[in-house]
């Protein structure tokens, strides 16, 4: 097998073509579990941006190819674009292993599988997102339009895509297989880059909606840039500081393994986390030292080599795509790790880049000097990578800072409580209000809980689970507007009233 040692870099997807950006300038990807090079991507910056606004906007206009197309057509193309990914899903979870360090069984069956999910509900409502006729008073014939006006493809619009710029490597694996499917050029441009060019995306007067999953910081910005050049529409899924509940009628072991998961999934790195885990008083001694036990049998990494079939696998396909599309890839990003992500055992790989580990490492320091107990990790996982080791606080009061940051970490806080009411007012006490969980067995308790909690999602004995179906979005500073399902849909059109005066109505 013969990798190129060629430095390249990836390009720019405009108009169902790669270019180069325009500035010449490229910034490095890096393989999280090693802390190594993967490749260059080129680097997109507001000269970029404003070729792929362009590009949408001449995709949008009347009488093209994208607008004159029928509906269920547009319904065909994301059927087609979720076949191409489910053809690919093994080589796409294991780039984005690669990229992003998640475990591949954990990126193939939620990621792309759950993408493929997505992607498929929302083609099916490809042609049924339609308007009504209305029954006004006089003569008059009166019906609406849903029209398109932001980046979802369900409803007709067109999208400029800007990806993590720590993790780009999917979204431009993605773009091709756009193409392939046959979607009109111009209709998905992705632009990967920092966030000068995502700033230059929300200041672009012909930019109608921004849709943004990110942190609270960055969601504020771009709602105060958004109402400033064109008063675009936003949708912002945030962050969060997510209450778990745990009253003392559990089955304790069923609670602890879901209160883990809960915090634990994708190396903490979600915005839903239950990091606020509540526990009964009656039972929090018990819980604590179960939570405990279940933090050191966590598997971080693995002694192995990278995975062989990966290697054999990926490495023609890595040349394939960012060879044909201009990329270089490190051969040594294959060799030597001492962590490996592709094995199944496997439950906890690194964080995403080295400035997110220094970030959770000083607020775990910070929980230890505002008061709450460590009883277990706290501290960098290995030298090589940007782990950290699963860590529980006990003891944790409302007012330490590990129970009001955000840390987006592996760092589980038990916090005990022994009123319902009180229970309820410390959970809403945030500025954070994504999501939120009751584990009982007390319905009565259950529903005075999930109606009083301030959240955008109550989980009820279970944790973490989303669907394509249902919506998800947040309350408070964790952002507005709903992802997934019919209610995410109304997020990408305008509802046009059509008034038409006639001689005489037939009701």
């Amino acid at each position: 097998m013969n990798l190129s040692r060629k430095k390249r870099s990836g390009k720019i997807f405009i108009n169902n073509e790669w270019h180069k950006a325009r500035t010449g300038s490229t910034f490095e990807t890096i393989n999280p579990t090693t802390g190594r090079v993967i490749t260059e991507v080129q680097q997109g910056t507001k000269e970029d941006i404003d070729v792929a606004v362009e590009a949408a906007v001449d995709a949008f206009k009347l009488g093209s190819p994208w607008r004159t197309m029928d509906a269920s057509e547009r319904g065909r193309l994301l059927l087609r674009l979720a076949d191409l990914i489910e053809r690919d899903a093994s080589y796409i979870a294991s780039l984005e292993t690669l990229d992003n360090g998640k475990p591949y069984h954990v990126a193939y069956p939620i990621d792309i599988v759950g993408s493929i999910k997505v992607l498929r509900y929302m083609a099916g409502w490809a042609d049924k997102n339609h308007g009504k006729t209305i029954p006004m008073d006089g003569q008059f014939f009166c019906y609406t339009r849903h029209e398109p006006i932001a980046p979802a493809l369900a409803t007709g619009n067109t999208v400029v895509l800007k990806p993590a710029e720590q993790t780009p490597l999917t979204a431009l694996y993605t773009a091709q297989l756009i193409k392939e499917a046959g979607f009109p050029a111009g209709v998905v441009n992705v632009v990967p880059g920092f966030g000068d060019a995502g700033a230059a995306l929300v200041a672009h007067h012909k930019v109608d909606k921004i849709a943004f999953t990110g942190s609270t910081e960055v969601g504020k910005k771009i709602q105060r840039a958004s109402g400033e050049f064109n008063l675009k529409r936003t949708t912002l899924e945030l962050g969060g500081k997510s209450p778990n509940i745990i009253l003392a009628d559990v089955d304790i072991e069923k609670a602890v393994e879901a209160a883990h998961f809960g915090v634990f999934f994708n190396q903490g790195q979600v915005c839903c986390a239950g990091t606020r885990t509540f526990v009964e008083d009656e039972i929090y001694d018990e819980f604590v030292e179960r939570s405990v036990e279940r933090a050191k049998r966590r598997v971080v990494g693995k002694e192995t080599e990278m995975h062989r079939i990966f290697l054999e696998y990926s490495s023609e396909n890595i040349l394939r795509i960012f060879g044909d599309y201009s990329s270089g890839v490190n051969p040594a990003i294959f060799h030597g790790s001492d962590r490996n992500p592709f094995d199944p055992n496997t439950e906890q790989g690194p964080q995403i880049d080295e400035t997110q580990q220094r970030k959770i490492l000083d607020l775990i320091e910070q929980g230890v000097k505002d008061g709450a107990r460590l009883v277990h990790g706290g501290d960098r996982h290995g030298e090589e990578g940007y782990f950290v080791k699963p860590t529980v606080f006990a003891d944790v009061e409302d007012h330490h800072t590990i129970a009001k940051e955000e840390i987006f970490g592996p760092v589980q806080q038990l916090m005990r409580f022994r009123d319902l009411d009180e229970m309820i007012e410390r959970a809403n006490n945030t500025n954070y209000g994504l999501a939120s969980a009751v584990f009982s067995r007390d319905l009565d308790k259950v529903n005075y809980l999930v109606q009083g909690i301030k959240a955008g999602t109550v989980w009820v004995n279970t944790y973490n689970v989303l669907g394509a179906q249902t919506p998800f979005g947040g309350y408070k500073d964790s952002g507005h507007g709903r992802e997934m399902g019919e209610y995410g849909l109304s997020q990408y059109t305008e509802v046009k009233s059509v008034i038409t005066a006639i001689p005489q109505k037939n009701s």
